[in-house]
């Protein structure tokens, strides 16, 4: 079917789906994400407190290109969305709705206009104020949420010093209040969780990268030399050159596939922890916030627990892979300061934060 007729559709759907009514109570925010190849809709309570959470993967799709196909993602997206959001919404009713939060990047420029459009339809059909909601800032936010299985993420203390791994990003961020960012550092090369797929690659350990790694290294003794780019007098990281070495080394022949997992995802966790220690205590932060897909690690966490001056809070491993729960929290939040956007809010693939 041709992408312009589904987009019809969807509209039409849209506002069938609205027409539900019911009774206002606290502020709740409708949350969408779709930056890659996650199709995710959430409801939040005053920014804390999950209602619904629906996540709709693409991971099976992908494997088999060893990575996120973009255009198999949008139109994906656009078969997919529909149905999470009436299951998001399912046990809420839309009258009790307060505005509708949308991720317009960073992310895939196809992938972000399915989420977007959308938004601005529900957000029309329902005369809701839509907001439009930085990924990387709703990735720190995961660490407000409570869950019902997880109970709650902690509670946040300004200044605090927030690190964001994942597949595209490895940035520290200075966060000094609601909305009030300073980048410190950035990835120069591949972010954390990109090299963790290309040495999963290396290693033959399949797609996506972070958990296979995890997982041949849990058997593995991290016994190879590989290099550390410590990029001294800046808090920026670089993970090109230790995957580089490892290819090298896998080239040779003769090593063990659990020990060279094992030792990357060391060199990786050395690298992210020392250099956010080092801007904690340069920047006398009250608190450290671990967020994105690749603070699921837990040799990550347990050594950010064991080497911080300060208290660190990890969002439970559901909350740090994109979702739309993290959305609808940090979308509360600007909502709750009178910020809003207009329908002419368009996508940012290159969307930076600080």
């Amino acid at each position: 079917m041709h992408t312009a007729r589904l987009c019809g559709l969807l509209l039409f759907r849209v506002l069938d789906m609205c027409r539900c009514q019911g009774n206002r109570t606290k502020m709740k925010v409708l949350g969408i994400e779709t930056s890659c190849d996650e199709t995710a809709a959430a409801v939040v309570e005053d920014g804390r407190r999950i209602l619904s959470n629906v996540v709709a993967s693409q991971i099976d799709i992908h494997a088999r290109y060893g990575g996120v196909v973009p255009e198999v993602a949008s139109r994906q997206h656009l078969l997919t969305i529909i149905p999470v959001i009436e299951q998001a919404m399912r046990d809420v009713d839309w009258r009790d709705i307060d505005g509708i939060a949308v991720t317009f990047g960073p992310g895939l420029a196809g992938s972000l206009l399915v989420g977007v459009n959308i938004a601005k339809a529900v957000a029309l059909a329902r005369k809701l104020p839509l907001i439009g909601v930085n990924h990387l800032e709703s990735h720190i936010y995961a660490n407000w949420l409570e869950s019902p299985s997880a109970g709650d993420s902690g509670s946040v203390d300004f200044p605090c010093l927030c690190l964001i791994v994942s597949g595209g990003h490895s940035d520290l961020v200075l966060m000094k209040g609601h909305g009030r960012y300073e980048k410190l550092g950035r990835t120069r090369d591949d972010a954390a969780g990109e090299a963790f797929d290309k040495a999963a690659r290396i290693l033959g350990l399949g797609y996506p990268g972070g958990p296979a790694i995890e997982r041949a290294a849990s058997s593995g003794t991290p016994s190879l030399s590989l290099p550390r780019a410590w990029l001294r007098n800046s808090h920026d990281f670089s993970f090109s050159g230790l995957k580089t070495a490892l290819w090298h080394l896998v080239d040779k022949g003769g090593v063990s596939v659990p020990d060279a997992a094992a030792s990357f995802q060391t060199a990786v966790i050395e690298v992210l922890v020392a250099k956010t220690v080092e801007a904690a205590r340069q920047s006398g932060v009250r608190q450290i916030l671990l967020s994105g897909g690749v603070a699921a690690n837990k040799s990550l966490t347990a050594r950010f627990v064991a080497k911080s001056p300060v208290p660190v809070l990890i969002p439970p491993s559901h909350l740090c892979t994109d979702n739309a729960a993290m959305v609808a929290a940090c979308g509360y939040y600007h909502l709750r300061a009178g910020a809003s956007s207009g329908y002419d809010l368009d996508v940012v693939s290159s969307l930076s934060i600080g």
